[in-house]
């Protein structure tokens, strides 16, 4: 098929960046692959064909298993094809084998991804025909006009950060007053926003993974390690390795594996995996 703007080869080096980082502004779907696998010659021009009806609603990532072992063995593909969806810096669903179209639409109906609308999931107060970029305009004007109603600046700071500036949504967490800076919404963007952040210039998992498994106690590699877990989707795995730490130094960086921990409750929906998680560091803790 001709070149798309909606799809692209993942490796390891550009996974990251344009995989993880990107999914919390776009929905990317990744399809596991081999030439040699029938099915996946099947359902890789299928998947191709719908990323382009759909305009942007989510990008494509292919990433070839023969070339690129290592992101497999990560995701744990045990078969093929294998196509999991990232959203928000963590993967949420997945499915195994050449679905129909018709499948497959469903599938990404499901979580909220339809033809034509880029940034399907919006800030929670954004209108639901209505992109970042056009909520931070509106927002702006609406605080122009509204100067005394500060909690349309929590509304921008989350159309930025969907807009993809963390700077500036930052910037507006900041400013807001003592009263909205501790609403639920602008903790799980907070919470959001530093586990971006934590992954600026970070190794890849696998330079991560190698360190840890070479010194068990290589505290900086575990954090970022479970760091780059919990954003991959691998919740508990991630929420270990910060765990490992509080139980071997639990002052280590000021306390920053509780940190972590408590940020991580804030944003995952699994109530039972928080509440797992919650009384094990209650544990170490007390």
């Amino acid at each position: 098929m001709a070149e798309s703007a909606h799809v692209f080869d993942a490796t390891q080096a550009n996974f990251e960046s344009e995989v993880i980082k990107a999914s919390l502004t776009t929905p990317v779907l990744v399809d596991f692959w081999a030439e040699w696998c029938a099915p996946c010659r099947q359902l890789k021009p299928l998947l191709e064909k719908l990323a382009d009806d759909y305009a942007g609603a989510f990008r494509l990532a292919k990433v070839d298993t023969e070339s690129e072992m290592q992101l497999a063995s990560i995701f744990g593909i045990r078969s093929l094809p294998t196509v999991v969806l990232l959203k928000d810096g963590q993967m949420i669903d997945g499915f195994m084998g050449a679905l129909p179209e018709s499948a497959v639409r469903e599938f990404l109906t499901k979580h909220g991804i339809v033809p034509g609308a880029a940034m399907t999931e919006q800030p929670e107060d954004l209108a639901i025909d209505e992109n970042p970029a056009e909520a931070v305009h509106r927002l702006e004007q609406e605080i122009a006009a509204n100067p005394d109603k500060p909690e349309l600046r929590l509304d921008l700071a989350l159309a930025l950060m969907q807009a993809g500036n963390a700077d500036a949504a930052e910037a507006e967490l900041d400013a807001l007053p003592p009263k909205f800076a501790a609403d639920d919404k602008a903790k799980r963007l907070r919470s959001r926003l530093d586990f971006a952040r934590a992954l600026d210039g970070a190794p890849p998992l696998a330079e991560l993974v190698a360190r840890v498994q070479r010194d068990a106690n290589d505290l900086a590699a575990r954090d970022l390690l479970g760091v780059r877990l919990l954003i991959a989707g691998e919740t508990a795995e991630g929420l270990d390795q910060f765990l490992h730490i509080l139980k071997a130094q639990r002052d280590w960086q000021d306390g920053q594996a509780r940190k972590r921990l408590i940020a991580a409750f804030t944003i995952l929906d699994d109530a039972d995996l928080v509440s797992t998680y919650r009384r094990k560091m209650s544990a170490v803790l007390f």
